[in-house]
């Protein structure tokens, strides 16, 4: 393998990887348990429950297939990003770097998919 390609697939492997993570530890129990996660999300701009809880399904969701696919990657990382922000500063703004490790890591990692974009291997190489 040449180092470009070398690169394409460590952009694969961290935005997939991220992305799935993302999708199954955050996303998806909010899909799947709609009625229950409204009783339990934050709203800190107190635009209700449901539209905070679609905003949250949308980024964790839906952004990260299109960052697995391949598609619009960039603009995906965006709402995962304000969604990870509010959530690191707003939401929690008293944990300390221990406590918010995982929101953290996953900043770094799609910062650096929004900085270096998805790489050769994606579904819609005309739209990343």
């Amino acid at each position: 393998m040449n180092e470009s390609r070398n690169q394409d697939v460590g952009l694969l492997f961290l935005r997939v990887s991220g992305a799935l993570f993302l999708c199954w530890v955050h996303g998806m129990p909010k899909l799947l348990n709609y009625s229950e996660q409204l009783k339990l999300i934050e709203d800190p701009f107190h635009l209700g429950a449901h539209v905070t809880l679609l905003l949250a399904i949308g980024a964790e969701v839906l952004c990260p297939l299109l960052i697995i696919a391949g598609v619009l990657v960039r603009l995906a990382c965006l709402p995962i990003l304000a969604v990870l922000l509010i959530a690191m500063l707003v939401v929690h703004p008293e944990w300390t770097l221990l406590e918010g490790q995982f929101g953290w890591l996953l900043l770094i990692i799609f910062t650096s998919v929004l900085i270096a974009g998805p790489g050769r291997f994606t579904l819609g190489q005309r739209f990343a």
